[in-house]
């Protein structure tokens, strides 16, 4: 019999398995039960999967957090300028207290607001968006989450490192997608 041409008998599905498929049908399923074993062994034990919450929310609602939040911890602002030098807008720089919940909008094409964080202190992030998909990428720890409107996503971080992370947005939103970005600053 071949690959090729059709089987010489009609119920071919009577035909005996070779030994040779055997051995290989018992390797791929040992194979497979050791990858199947290892899901949850890799989620509990590895670093490399964030066990993160997720929440229904209305795009108002969550707004309404952002909003209260910035204007609680407020400590700055960081203006946005043209390629003429004309300032567009004035993105909020928020300082919230080590521990507590800190919330980071995605819109088109902004992460709002910018985030002042402290070093080895804790936060939940809750992270949502008001119209799109929208991709959350933490440079450089490689943390990647998909944000849906509606959803609230929480994810516990920690910043180990006194350097400025950048929020990249790596699902396409759009025309302006390219210049979706944000900042996590953090202080010692």
């Amino acid at each position: 019999m071949s690959a090729i041409l059709p089987p010489s008998e009609r119920i071919w599905w009577k035909t005996p398995v070779g030994k040779e498929e055997i051995v290989w049908i018992t390797l791929s399923l040992i194979w497979c039960l050791i990858m199947f074993a290892m899901m949850p062994i890799w989620h509990l034990y590895g670093k490399q999967n964030l066990s993160n919450e997720a929440y229904r929310t209305t795009p108002s609602q969550f707004q309404a957090k952002v909003q209260a939040m910035v204007d609680q911890h407020k400590v700055g602002t960081l203006p946005v300028k043209d390629d003429k030098g004309n300032v567009l807008k004035e993105l909020p720089i928020v300082h919230p207290p080590a521990g507590s919940d800190v919330y980071l909008l995605g819109r088109l094409w902004e992460w709002w607001p910018l985030l002042e964080l402290e070093k080895d202190k804790s936060y939940r992030l809750h992270i949502s968006s008001l119209d799109w998909q929208h991709g959350f990428s933490l440079q450089p720890l490689n943390i990647n989450l998909q944000i849906l409107p509606g959803y609230e996503m929480v994810v516990t971080i920690t910043p180990d490192t006194a350097e400025d992370q950048t929020i990249v947005c790596n699902e396409y939103c759009g025309i302006n997608h390219h210049t979706m970005l944000g900042k996590i600053y953090v202080k010692e």
